[in-house]
């Protein structure tokens, strides 16, 4: 039975994942979001909506879910391991876009908010999530201007909220066996349920909201740009790391294929088109080779 709590939180997903579609649509111009609704056997289901080879956005996706079972997954219990044994509810809205063209950076946000007890045990709350930046050709406008968004976001919540969720996201989208992060970062959090469900569900809020004021203005000025076949391997190459990323350390993607969800849905993370080579280098000084100087933690604000 659904919790007052989940019943909000679950109203407000349902709507963000809508408005996002129907923004990103406006953005396209040229491709709609097709839907799959699905249920878990387990308990629980949601609804997946994919767009592809839209004039802008190459490929993406926008998640809603919301599972429940008798036990918490592993990738859950293992850094809430008082719980392990325990049934759960989880709700959560999941993105990512794939644009064409390449001077146009990736996206990922989450928004999330889990349930969990143990039986004659009191239920444990909280929520999850953030949103990071990966572009392959780095404008520094557009970076500033992401964390600048990020850094409003947080702002009513506290003076530390910002450089403490910054840094997470740094740490978290790391890619270990290469040195280097994901992207340029953002915001990243979990377990949060300090000062009250309603101050907790008003900064997930924020985050859903903010995502759309954050990404938009970067596609705007980026999309037109012109590029070659240089740009475009270079992308697909990039993308690569993505897909390292998720297979290998990506909790959510852990979740979803532990908790036995939809692996369509879980795997549309990745990009529609990636290649692979063997030990690639940029050529020195080139624009190819100026995007590891920004994979790598850096102030923004």
């Amino acid at each position: 039975m659904k919790s007052e709590q989940v019943e909000r939180v679950e109203a407000f997903l349902r709507e963000l994942q809508d408005r996002i579609c129907e923004t990103v649509e406006q953005a396209d111009g040229q491709a709609r979001f097709v839907e799959d609704a699905w249920a878990r056997p387990e308990g629980g289901g949601g609804r997946t909506r994919v767009l592809r080879e839209g004039a802008v956005f190459e490929q993406a996706g926008v998640n809603f879910s919301l599972v429940h079972g008798d036990k918490l997954p592993p990738s859950a219990t293992a850094h809430r391991p008082e719980l392990s044994g325990g049934g759960f509810i989880a709700t959560g809205v999941s993105l990512v876009l794939h644009p064409r063209n390449p001077y146009v950076p990736t996206t990922h946000a989450n928004v999330r908010y889990f349930e969990a007890q143990k039986e004659g045990e009191e239920p444990a709350w909280w929520f999850g999530g953030g949103f990071d930046l990966t572009p392959f050709y780095p404008f520094d406008e557009d970076v500033r201007h992401w964390h600048a968004i990020a850094h409003a976001v947080c702002e009513p919540f506290g003076a530390d909220v910002y450089p403490r969720y910054k840094k997470w996201c740094d740490e978290y989208f790391y890619l270990k066996h290469r040195a280097e992060t994901r992207g340029v970062g953002g915001l990243f959090y979990d377990d949060l349920n300090e000062g009250g469900f309603e101050r907790c569900f008003a900064f997930m809020q924020a985050v859903g909201q903010g995502f759309l004021d954050a990404y938009l203005p970067i596609v705007e000025r980026r999309k037109e740009l012109p590029y070659g076949e240089r740009e475009r391997e270079f992308q697909l190459y990039r993308r690569g790391r993505y897909v390292e990323f998720n297979l290998v350390y990506d909790r959510g993607t852990l979740f979803g294929l532990q908790s036995g969800g939809r692996t369509e849905s879980i795997l549309m993370s990745l990009p529609p088109r990636v290649r692979f080579e063997y030990a690639y280098q940029p050529l020195e000084g080139s624009a190819e080779a100026r995007l590891a100087q920004y994979l790598k933690p850096r102030e923004w604000v």
